[in-house]
C-alpha cells in the first residue's frame, strides 16, 4: 500500500474517533478494545493514549517487548515537537540560509565567510583548521556552482593512472544512466549534447538548451577549437529562460559560483529537493537539529533510535527506515560515534572501512591574465575534457577544465589573501578584468589511509595525503601552454602571467568515499542500494558512497543514486 493509500486510511480513522468527551476513563476503553482486537488476531503490540500534557493510558499484549512501548513514546514526541504527525521526518543540523543582500555581497562571502559554517577539524598532524563547511537546509548545493556532468563511462570501470588504479564500481554507467537522465530533469541542466568527445551515450538530450555564451567566452570556444580541441557547453543547473528573460527567474549574474542565490534560481537542494518535499502532507523538517548518534536494538541489526540536540535540548526520534545524508566526513563522523557493544568499531564498521578512501579531487582555481579584456557577466559556460583521458604523450587520465563564476579583485583577495594582502582593491579588479579563470581538476585515487577519524572528543581529524598529482601538473601544464600559444602574439606583456591556486584539505565541495558501496561487506559498508551491510534498516544516501570520484564535480552523481536509491525505498516502504 502506498504511504497517500495509508494516509487516506488514517484521516478517515481519526474521523471516526472523534469524541463527544474524552477523559481517561474513555482512554482506557480503547486501549482495552485495541489489545482485544490484537490478542484476537495474535499481535504483540503496545497502545498509548496521550494527551498533549500527560499519559492517559497504555497497554501492551504478548509478544509485545519494552522496544514497541519506546518507539510509541517516540512517535508522541515528535508530534509534540513538530505539532503534527509525520512520515518522512528531515532532520537538519543547520537552519535555512537567509535571503539577504550579503548573499551577492562577495567580501561578506570571500573574505568574511559570512556563511562558512564553524566547525573546525584537525588535520593529520592534529593541526585544526576551518573546512568550507556549510550546514543549511540544502547543505553544500547552497554554495555549489551548479556544474552538473556525468561521470564518464569510463569512470565506472577499472581506469589505470600514473599513480595507481582507479577500481571498478560494482554497477556500471549503464545502471546509473537513467537516473542522471532524471536528475537532468528535476536539477533543470543546460547543455548540448554531442560537442564533449569523451560524453557517455545518453538516453535523451538535456532537458534545457545551453547557457549561450558571452562574445568573450565565445571568442574562447572559437579559439580553442582552431587549436584543434572541443570545447563545450558546461552543463549548468540554472532556473533560466535566456528566451524569454522577463519571466526567467534567474539573471545570469555573476553572483552564482560560490554565492547562495537571493533569488533561489540556482538549483541546489533546497529550492528543488526540500522545498517540494515540505508540500506533501507527510514530509516535515526540523531545522537546528544535530545528531549525535544512532542507537540499535540489542540485535545490533535494527536502528531503533536518533539521537540529536537541537537548541541545547536532547531529543530523540525513530522511525522504520534511517537514511543518512551528512556528507562523506560528517556521516562517517555519525557513524564512528554510534559505536555500541554490537558494533565496537562503530556502526555497518564491521569491515573497518567507515571514514576510509576520502576523495575531494586534485584541485586548482587558475587566473589567466591577459592583455585582452575580460567583460563576461556569467561565464561558467566553458568545459574542455580532451585531456580528460589522456593525449598522446600522456597515456593517463588528466581530468578536466571548466571555466569558473567570473572574479572581481574581492573575490581573488578572498582565494589568496596572504599573497594579495598589500595589494589594494582597486587594482585587483584591474587585474581581474583581465582574467580568465579556470577551475582544474584531476581525479585523486582512493586510498585507504586517507581517512575520517574521530578523537575522544567527536571532532573530525581528516589524515589525507595527495595523490596523482602527476596528472595534476600534466593538466595544468597542457593549458598553460595552449594559451601561451592562443593569445602571446597579441599581448603587450612578454608572456601569459598566471595565478594557480592549488586548493588544500579546507575545500570539501567535492568531497566523496568513506562509506562506499559494493557487494562484499568485508571490503564495503554499503549494498548496491546503499543499505549499511549490518543493519536492516541503515541507509547512507550521498556522495559518500562512491568508490572513485572521477575528475569532474560529483553533484550529478549524488543526485542520480539519490533518485536510484529512493525509488528502492518507496518499493520497500510499500511492502
Amino acid at each position: 500500500m502506498s504511504s497517500e493509500a495509508d494516509i487516506e486510511k488514517i484521516v478517515a480513522q481519526e474521523q471516526g474517533l472523534v469524541f463527544e468527551r474524552f477523559d481517561e476513563d474513555i482512554a482506557f476503553a480503547l486501549v482495552g478494545h485495541v489489545r482485544d482486537a490484537a490478542n484476537a488476531a495474535g499481535k504483540g503490540i503496545a497502545v498509548g493514549v496521550y494527551l498533549w500534557d500527560r499519559t492517559l493510558c497504555i497497554g501492551m499484549t504478548a509478544g509485545a517487548s519494552s522496544h514497541n512501548l519506546t518507539w510509541a513514546e517516540r512517535k508522541v514526541g515528535t508530534v509534540r515537537l513538530l505539532h503534527k504527525s509525520s512520515y518522512r521526518l528531515v532532520l537538519e543540523r543547520g537552519d535555512w540560509l537567509p535571503q539577504e543582500p550579503q548573499n551577492w555581497d562577495a567580501e561578506a562571502v570571500f573574505q568574511q565567510n559570512r556563511y562558512v559554517s564553524k566547525d573546525p577539524w584537525l588535520d593529520k598532524h592534529g593541526k585544526p583548521f576551518q573546512p568550507g563547511s556549510h550546514y543549511f537546509v540544502g547543505g553544500a548545493t547552497k554554495m555549489y556552482g551548479a556544474a552538473h556532468f556525468r561521470l564518464r563511462q569510463q569512470d565506472f570501470e577499472e581506469l589505470a593512472h600514473f599513480d595507481g588504479t582507479s577500481p571498478a564500481w560494482p554497477l556500471r554507467y549503464a545502471d546509473f544512466e537513467p537516473w542522471y537522465q532524471r536528475a537532468e530533469e528535476m536539477y533543470h541542466v543546460h547543455g548540448q549534447r554531442g560537442e564533449d568527445p569523451t560524453e557517455p551515450p545518453c538516453s535523451g538530450p538535456y532537458p534545457h538548451p545551453p547557457v549561450a555564451h558571452e562574445p568573450r567566452m565565445q571568442k574562447l570556444v572559437d579559439d580553442l577549437r582552431a587549436a584543434g580541441l572541443h570545447p563545450f557547453h558546461a552543463p549548468s543547473g540554472v532556473q533560466l529562460d535566456e528566451a524569454n528573460m522577463a519571466f526567467s527567474r534567474c539573471r545570469k549574474c555573476n553572483c552564482c559560483d560560490g554565492f547562495p542565490c537571493l533569488v533561489h534560481a540556482k538549483s541546489d537542494a533546497e529550492v528543488l529537493g526540500i522545498r517540494p518535499a515540505l508540500a506533501c502532507p507527510n514530509v516535515s523538517l526540523l531545522t537546528r537539529a544535530q545528531v549525535k548518534r544512532l542507537h540499535t536494538d540489542a540485535s545490533g541489526r535494527t536502528v531503533s533510535g536518533v539521537e540529536l540536540e537541537r537548541d541545547g535540548e536532547p531529543l530523540t526520534v525513530s522511525g522504520d527506515v534511517v537514511v543518512v545524508s551528512c556528507g562523506a566526513a560528517n556521516s562517517a563522523r555519525l557513524l564512528l560515534l554510534s559505536a555500541n557493544d554490537r558494533h565496537p568499531r562503530g556502526l555497518a564498521n564491521g569491515s573497518d572501512q567507515v571514514g576510509r578512501h576520502y576523495m575531494f579531487h586534485n584541485s586548482k582555481a587558475m587566473v589567466a591574465l591577459a592583455h585582452e579584456p575580460n567583460r563576461t557577466i556569467f561565464q561558467k559556460t566553458v568545459s574542455i575534457n580532451d585531456w580528460y583521458l589522456g593525449d598522446a604523450d600522456f597515456d593517463y587520465p588528466m581530468g578536466n577544465i571548466q571555466m569558473t563564476g567570473k572574479t572581481n579583485g574581492t573575490i581573488m583577495k578572498g582565494y589568496a589573501p596572504l599573497e594579495t594582502f598589500l595589494m589594494p582593491g582597486w587594482s585587483m579588479d584591474k587585474i581581474a578584468e583581465h582574467a580568465l579563470d579556470f577551475w582544474i581538476s584531476s581525479e585523486d585515487l582512493p586510498d585507504p589511509n586517507n581517512r575520517v577519524t574521530v578523537t575522544g572528543s567527536g571532532q573530525i581529524q581528516l589524515s589525507y595525503t595527495p595523490n596523482n598529482l602527476t596528472a595534476s601538473a600534466r593538466l595544468v601544464s597542457r593549458l598553460e601552454g595552449l594559451l601561451d600559444r592562443l593569445y602571446l602574439r597579441k599581448h603587450l606583456v612578454e608572456r601569459q602571467f598566471y595565478i594557480a591556486n592549488s586548493m588544500g584539505i579546507a575545500a570539501v565541495g567535492h568531497q566523496a568515499g568513506t562509506c562506499r558501496f559494493g557487494s562484499d561487506p568485508a571490503t564495503s559498508v554499503l549494498d548496491l542500494n546503499c543499505k549499511a551491510h549490518e543493519l536492516d534498516n541503515l541507509y547512507v544516501v550521498d556522495t559518500s558512497f562512491m568508490p572513485t570520484i572521477g575528475a569532474v564535480n560529483p553533484s550529478l552523481t549524488a543526485i542520480a543514486n539519490a533518485l536510484r536509491v529512493g525509488t528502492h525505498l518507496v518499493e520497500r516502504l510499500r511492502g
